[in-house]
């Protein structure tokens, strides 16, 4: 026997709608006093707006459009031309890209993204935990924008690390205090001396 239907109010309906338009970028929990646009654009996509998020600790903030899917999280980020974020893992999560405009290079491999494929309008890619990924918009002339679902256990977004190429970038770029601000986001490792 099939299972009962029920019909959704207009408050709920409401709260599972994301209008383009009314989406809010990131509140990334970071001093953007001691952190710059610059060195944001290292780690970030310039414009990351959510669009899901579950309600638990999360590195890209704690607003987004619709709250709640089952573990999926998605995101829409408008990259300016020649910008993206670092190379960095999920270790215990899925990140999937669909590109919806523009062109987009992505680099996995450690410790510089050895590997790489460019996508175009459409494309999807798919990447497993416990990989590192980064990826640039391809174009120095136009924007790019792509949707991100990220999927696994909501308790583990923060999940998040990088290889240590990009402590050393962000040292050597903006200072140490820079380095730390984001130590409180994702797993920046030390920098080894050898």
């Amino acid at each position: 026997m099939a299972q009962k239907k029920r019909t959704m109010t207009e408050e709920e309906i409401t709260s599972r709608l994301a209008r383009f338009e009314d989406l809010k970028e990131m509140n990334i929990p970071i001093d953007r006093s001691i952190v710059s646009q610059g060195a944001m654009d290292v780690v970030f996509a310039r414009s990351l707006m959510p669009v899901i998020m579950e309600d638990s600790k999360n590195p890209f903030g704690d607003r987004s459009a619709i709250v709640g899917a089952k573990g999926m999280a998605m995101n829409i980020s408008i990259l300016p031309p020649n910008q993206g974020p670092c190379l960095h893992a999920h270790n215990k999560t899925f990140e999937t890209f669909v590109v919806l405009e523009g062109e987009i290079t992505f680099r996995m491999g450690e410790p510089r993204g050895e590997h790489e494929v460019k996508l175009g309008a459409w494309d999807t890619f798919s990447c497993p935990p416990e990989v590192y990924r980064g990826f640039v918009n391809a174009s120095d002339k136009k924007r790019a924008v792509l949707l991100t679902v990220i999927n696994g256990d909501p308790n583990e977004r923060d999940d998040v690390d990088v290889p240590s190429a990009v402590t050393e970038e962000l040292s050597s770029r903006f200072g140490e205090s820079v380095v730390e601000e984001f130590r409180k986001l994702v797993d920046l490792p030390e920098i080894s001396d050898g």
